[in-house]
Order: structure tokens, then sequence, then C-alpha cells
């Protein structure tokens, strides 16, 4: 009893794990030794803590505070906490660090996440790290590099674990216990059989492995490949066949088939994070930000969407103006257009993000296409129906006018049927044509739902009205 209690005094209880990510406190010590620029005491503070919650401290900071904090204390930024920083805190943190100290930390790390930390360095820095880094290790990452940046190559892990259809579990474990330390993956899942042109050809979980006799034979225990990707297979297809398949890691294979990597669960948790947090920002018009971004950054990667908004509204208040003479005779209308045209866009906006998440998840086929369009048009069709019978009402007891009530109405049917079949249309015109549908597709249907409310509202007011 008194060990159990010794070591509840020692870590955080449970509470406290559950719900403080973030060590406030730590967050505090950095400060003050950052301002009483006291490196030991700062080396001592992000020991102290478990890489991740480190690398959480420091993305804290602002983007002097993570490189003053670089410049003191630079040994204390070794590979585990670079890995575990985001992108924006590492790219900082590099600028600062002299390249024989990051030379020395990608070789302390993983092929996989060597190359993540390659990538965020600039053409010159990159250049000088490459040429203090091992000429074997430099060339596995020149290459890994010369690979899209969101493909599976960029992701795969060099370091795997490989065994002959013909050995038996014995001499699988011996292998393991056998090898260097360095030409293993630090953490492993699977034992890949080959064959004898080293193509893949099955798995074995170490949990099989583990389990049977020394004397049974690999190919006996083997589970058939269930997905095999390239290097030049997309991230976002990568963790599509993860989450399928339910899998801890695929090969990776060359053009000729062969086995040259693999890669893992983790990665793939950190690519769907990514392209969530993407297509998320992406129809909001915004990019993604950093915490130590400054206003000038976090403006700069923001207006270029707000002129293309501009725009857009420029085009609906031409529309609007069109009807000019019509809204000056009955006040009415300028009004209720609003309301034609906003609630086109929420109707629109809802059925977007439905395709945006559908497409990304594979979920929209040709096999379903028509369908899913059929019911996005039902959808925008009864919609129609039940707020053109709550709004026409509204209308005709608000102005005493039958006349508006109708086209009120009327145009809300129209525009919230438009609404429903641009939800689902434009995602699916901006995939065929090559275009991320998350991206553009907000405008376009933003343009749609205001064009065409406005127009007709105001083009049935002048029909009926005049």
């Amino acid at each position: 009893m008194g060990e159990i209690s010794d070591m509840s005094q020692k870590g955080p209880s449970t509470e406290e794990s559950m719900h403080v990510f973030v060590d406030t406190r730590a967050v505090d010590r950095v400060r003050a030794d950052i301002a009483a620029q006291d490196a030991d005491n700062l080396a001592k503070t992000l020991a102290a803590l478990d890489p991740a919650d480190a690398a959480d401290v420091l993305e804290q900071l602002s983007a002097e505070e993570i490189q003053a904090a670089a410049r003191l204390a630079p040994d204390a930024f070794g590979a585990d906490i670079l890995t575990a920083l985001t992108d924006n805190a590492r790219e900082d943190i590099l600028e600062v660090l002299h390249p024989r100290h990051v030379a020395d930390a990608i070789g302390d790390m993983e092929s996989d996440d060597a190359v993540q930390v390659v990538e965020d360095l600039d053409e010159a820095s990159r250049a000088e790290v490459l040429s203090r880094v091992d000429p074997q290790e430099r060339q596995a990452l020149e290459s890994s590099l010369a690979f899209e940046e969101d493909s599976a190559g960029r992701l795969m892990q060099r370091e795997f674990v490989a065994a002959p259809q013909f050995w038996t579990v014995g001499q699988a474990i011996d292998h393991l216990r056998d090898v260097p330390d360095d030409t293993l993956p630090d953490t492993f899942y699977e034992v890949y059989v080959v064959d004898p042109a080293f193509h893949p050809v099955g798995t074995v979980a170490l949990s099989t492995l583990l389990r049977a006799a020394r004397t049974t034979p690999l190919a006996q225990l083997m589970s058939p490949l269930r997905a095999v990707v390239t290097p030049q297979t997309d991230q976002e297809d990568a963790a599509y066949l993860f989450e399928k398949y339910d899998l801890p890691s695929a090969p990776v294979v060359d053009q000729k088939g062969r086995l040259t990597g693999m890669i893992t669960v983790d990665d793939i948790v950190d690519v769907m994070k990514e392209e969530h947090t993407e297509d998320i920002l992406a129809m909001a018009g915004v990019h993604d930000a950093s915490l130590a971004d400054t206003v000038f950054e976090t403006v700069q990667s923001r207006a270029p969407w707000l002129v293309v908004n501009l725009l857009t509204a420029i085009i609906a208040s031409a529309v609007i103006s069109m009807f000019s003479a019509l809204i000056a005779q009955v006040v009415a209308l300028a009004v209720l257009a609003p309301i034609v045209a906003s609630m086109g866009g929420n109707a629109g906006t809802q059925g977007l993000a439905v395709a945006v998440r559908s497409i990304a998840a594979h979920d929209i086929t040709r096999a379903n296409t028509r369908r899913i369009i059929l019911r996005e048009a039902g959808v925008g069709l009864v919609n129609g129906l039940i707020f053109a019978a709550i709004m026409g009402p509204i209308a005709f007891f608000w102005f005493h006018s039958l006349g508006i009530a109708i086209v009120i109405g009327s145009a809300m049917l129209i525009n919230m049927l438009i609404a429903g079949l641009a939800g689902i249309l434009i995602p699916l015109t901006m995939k065929r044509v090559g275009v991320d549908p998350a991206v553009a597709s907000t405008v376009f249907l933003t343009t749609a739902t205001d064009v065409v409310g406005f127009f007709v509202f105001l083009g049935l007011a002048t029909l009926i009205l005049t």
C-alpha cells in the first residue's frame, strides 16, 4: 500500500490527467526561465516533462519566446521534442538551432520523423544539415523528399521487419534479437512475410508470433495482405485504407512490388487530423494558423479569401441594383430579400458539409451519386415547401399583401431547391475537375444562393406586383 501511495504522489492524479492537457504552471516556469536567461532550469523543466507535454508547453509561447528558448538551451531540443512539435513551432525552432544540433537529432529519429523535420528546413539549412548526416541516412532522406509532399513516400518509415515465408517462428524471433537496434523500428506491430523477390505476401501479428510454437512456419501463421500502398499514393487515400481495414500498419512497395518501407497507424492519425483540420478551415476560407503567428501573418492568410467574398457580394449587389426602381416602390422587398438569400445559403451549407465529408470518406461513388443528388434535391424541395408555408403567412400579416406573400413563398421554395442541388453538385464538380471541394465550394455556393435568391425573389416580384 505504501508503494501505491508513493507512486500517486509522484505524478498527476487521474482527475488531473483527464482535465489538464497543458500544464500552465510549466508554461509559466519556462517563461520565467527564458526571462531570467537560466539555461539549466529551462533544460530541467523541459526534461521533467514527457516530450509530448513539453511540446504542448512550448506551443503556448510566441514565436519570439520559442526561439529564445532554443537559443538559451539548444541541447534541450532533442529528437523526441522536435518530433512532437507542430510544424509551425518546429520551423521557428529550426531557424535558430545550429545545423550540427539538428543533424544529431535527426540521427536519433526514425526515418519518417526525420523526413518531417528536414522538410521544415529552408533550402540553405537543409543542405547544410544533410551534409552532416550519415551518408546512407542522407541518401534515404533525399529519396523520401523526392516524393510529393502529401504522398505516402513522405510518411514511409524505412525501418521495418521482414522475414522469408519459409522461416519458422523461432528463426524470426532469433533474427529480431540478433540484428542491431538501429535497423529496427522503435515500435512495430507486424512482421512482413516476403517471397524470394522481396515482394510482401502476408503479415504475422506480433501477438500471433509470440503465442506460436518456435517450429511453426511463418507461412502457416501469416494473414493475407489487406492493403498495399506505393510511395506515390496520396496520404488521404492511405488514411482511407487504414480506416477501412483497421490496419496497424501497411507495407509500401516500389514500382516492382518490392517491400521498401511501411506506414504505421500513428502517422495516419496525424494525417487524419491534418486533413480534417484543412477541410474545416478551407470551408471557412482560412488557412491553418499557429498560436505564435503575428497579426500580419494571420491577415495575410485570410485577406485573399475575403477579397473573393467581396467580389461575390458585388455580383449579388449588381443583381439587386437591376431591380432598384421596383424596390423603391415596394420597400417591403428590401426587408424580405435577405431572408430568401440567407435561408438558401444556410440550407446549401448543410448539404455542402455533408457532401465534402462524404467525398473525403469515399462514401460517394458512381454507384450512388444519382441517388444522393436526388435525395438532396428532395430535401431542398421539402424544406422549401415547409419554409414557404411558414414565411408566406408571416409576410401576409406583416405587410397585408397577398402578392408579397406569394412572391416570398415561391422564391423560398425555388431558392432552397437550388441550394440543395448546389450543395451536392458543386463539390462533386470540384472533385471531378481536380480541385479540393473543401477549398472552393463555399465561394461558389454562396454566389449561387445569393444571386439566384435575389434574382428569383425580385424577378417574381416584378411579374406579380407590377
